[in-house]
């Protein structure tokens, strides 16, 4: 896992070339709404681009993260399923219903049943090398994400540039990352951590998140600003010091709520010396997300150091999948 971390510039490259390289086949008719679906270490990207693309996209988008569709899915939306493996049995679902309903169908996935069935059908599959911890591979279908929604004309800004800036922004800052990610590993270590994101940033704080409990065996919860200003925020009265909480932090985000952020601190701060901010660096908006996914990721690698735990055991996970085989879909 450490290499696959260190490694994640050359995933963004790699996705690069692929989209360079790969035939795209036009949609026959108007796309109305977008649905992007898949789970885990697969759906992750869709969260995040969902932040990133919101304010800009042409048409409505949604992430799907089940078995069922929206009623609304028909002729004139377009059917995103991501799925590492191409086996993932809820997006497989998924995209059943999804044809039925006779939906735009495009694929990102390395192999399995997904990939096997876009080839049969012509469906648009834009493909990485399999075999590795769907976590571990971010960088493709976050790229592709990107990629599919300026081909099919849904936002109007091409991304390949802001990717390519946040690969050169991520490996300039590599040794920089590593130490104050080992750093903030330390910190939060033995403790359930929250981490606050602004609106526009809820998905990169959902991918770490995410690899806090894989990568290092940790509960950790996310919420975001300023929704968790009416709600969540009264929770931390019952807070204590086995807590710690990590503001996600962009210069671009709203300057209401970043005073919102600066108030919430001290307001935590009485109830847990644990509180840090991470502040992302970067240009744009992409830039920014890879920088805080790439953080996150070696913050994750390092408190599995910490914590002593086997980074790629999921056998939790496993046995669950084990006991679904048993049942019959």
């Amino acid at each position: 896992m450490k290499d696959l971390i260190a490694n994640f510039s050359q995933h963004l490259r790699d996705a690069l070339q692929i989209i360079e390289k790969f035939e795209f086949k036009a949609s026959d008719r108007a796309i109305q709404n977008v649905m992007i679906t898949g789970l885990g270490g697969s759906g992750i990207g869709g969260s995040a681009i969902l932040d990133l693309v919101s304010s800009s996209a042409q048409v409505p988008i949604t992430v799907n993260k089940n078995y069922d569709i929206p009623a609304y899915v028909g002729r004139h939306t377009l059917v995103i399923a991501c799925s590492y493996s191409g086996n993932t049995e809820e997006t497989l679902q998924a995209v059943a219903k999804a044809e039925a309903n006779g939906a735009i169908i495009a694929c990102i996935s390395s192999g399995g049943t997904l990939k096997a069935k876009a080839d049969e059908k012509g469906y648009n599959c834009l493909s990485m090398v399999g075999g590795n911890p769907p976590r571990a591979m971010f960088a493709y279908p976050f790229s592709f994400l990107l990629y599919y929604l300026r081909a099919y004309g849904i936002i109007s800004e091409n991304p390949i540039p802001a990717i390519s800036a946040g690969i050169e922004l991520l490996d300039s800052e590599e040794e920089n990352i590593l130490a104050e990610a080992e750093t903030l590993a330390k910190n939060l270590q033995n403790t359930t951590v929250q981490i606050l994101a602004c609106a526009g940033s809820l998905g990169v704080a959902a991918r770490m998140r995410q690899q806090l409990n894989e990568n290092a065996k940790m509960l950790c919860w996310e919420a975001e600003v300023p929704e968790m200003n009416h709600n969540e925020l009264v929770g931390w009265e019952g807070g204590n010091d086995s807590f710690s909480c990590l503001f996600l932090r962009n210069e671009s985000d709203n300057p209401r709520n970043q005073k919102r952020m600066d108030i919430i601190k001290g307001i935590i701060n009485d109830k847990t010396p644990h509180v840090f901010e991470l502040w992302s660096k970067g240009q744009g908006n992409i830039e920014k997300a890879l920088y805080l996914v790439h953080f996150g990721d070696w913050v994750s690698y390092y408190l599995s150091e910490l914590n002593n735990v086997d980074i790629m055991d999921i056998k939790s996970i496993d046995l669950l999948k084990s006991e679904l085989s048993k049942i019959p879909l």
